[in-house]
């Protein structure tokens, strides 16, 4: 029996299958959060930056991106722990882009200490950072999407969402908050055509990992190898990191007509982390 071609199979298959589509991405001048832009970015969609950094390399970051994929691309200082802020932001990119279809909240912080030494002030700028961000950001978009009948939420949670770790209050209880926030909003817009999941990352080679285990390496006196495979042994099964690149490439999938009736769900991409 012939087997039906969908628009589903086809438009997983079609390159810049997210052309026309308009994204917001926190957190996104280095990092997960650029390498999730850039791969929304190659299929076609314009990009609305944010972050903190050097103003002249994140105007270099974006000023890649339209040119190498041919996009619109357009940059926000937002600090995530104003709501007004965060306002501002999806309003700039409704101006500049005519709709918000697409909101990946990645933006985050940490910090580290006993839960009867963590700092007041630290906790409540992780929860709001990491979290309350999500929120507000989502509020915001939430009402264009159901006008148009579409949209693509997807929050970048964490394998602590899922499993804990000595010493991170705030930023466990903020990214198991944000699979709750998932959830709710999965089930809120279940027939709107809106869709909301959640990516729980291990550990990822960023710059600023890499210069972690570069450090470990000299402080031990030992190889970066062998400081890597130290770092990646104390969680995950599997001894290697993920990247930039594959988290932004499983964003993409999330985004596409194939994933259209995945909502709700919270997806490790950890080397195994959570599955002991």
């Amino acid at each position: 029996m012939p087997i039906a071609v969908t628009r589903s199979t086809t438009e997983i298959l079609t390159p810049r299958a997210l052309a026309g589509r308009a994204a917001i991405v926190t957190g996104s001048t280095s990092g997960i959060g650029l390498g999730i832009a850039t791969a929304l970015a190659a299929q076609g969609a314009d990009v609305l930056l944010n972050g903190f950094g050097e103003p002249a390399e994140t105007e270099a970051v974006r000023r890649a991106l339209t040119e190498t994929y041919g996009v619109r691309t357009e940059y926000s200082p937002a600090d995530m722990s104003r709501p007004p802020e965060i306002r501002r932001m999806v309003v700039d990119a409704m101006e500049a882009f005519g709709a918000v279809d697409i909101l990946v909240n990645n933006a985050g912080i940490q910090a580290v200490a006993p839960v009867e030494e963590f700092p007041d002030e630290r906790w409540d700028a992780v929860l709001a950072v990491n979290l309350s961000a999500a929120f507000h950001a989502t509020k915001a978009v939430v009402p264009g999407m159901k006008r148009r009948g579409w949209g693509r939420i997807v929050n970048i949670a964490s394998a602590h969402g899922l499993v804990g770790s000595a010493g991170k209050a705030a930023y466990v209880a903020a990214k198991h908050g944000i699979l709750g926030l998932t959830k709710v909003v999965a089930l809120d817009h279940a027939n709107s055509s809106i869709t909301c999941n959640a990516i729980c990352p291990g550990w990822v080679l960023t710059p600023l990992v890499q210069r972690q285990v570069e450090a470990k390496a000299a402080q031990e006196g030992s190889t970066v190898a062998a400081a890597t495979k130290a770092l990646l042994a104390e969680k995950q099964p599997m001894l290697a990191f993920s990247t930039p690149e594959a988290l932004g490439a499983l964003t993409v999938f999330l985004c596409s007509e194939a994933a259209a009736t995945m909502t709700g769900t919270a997806l490790p991409m950890d080397g195994g982390w959570t599955a002991r």
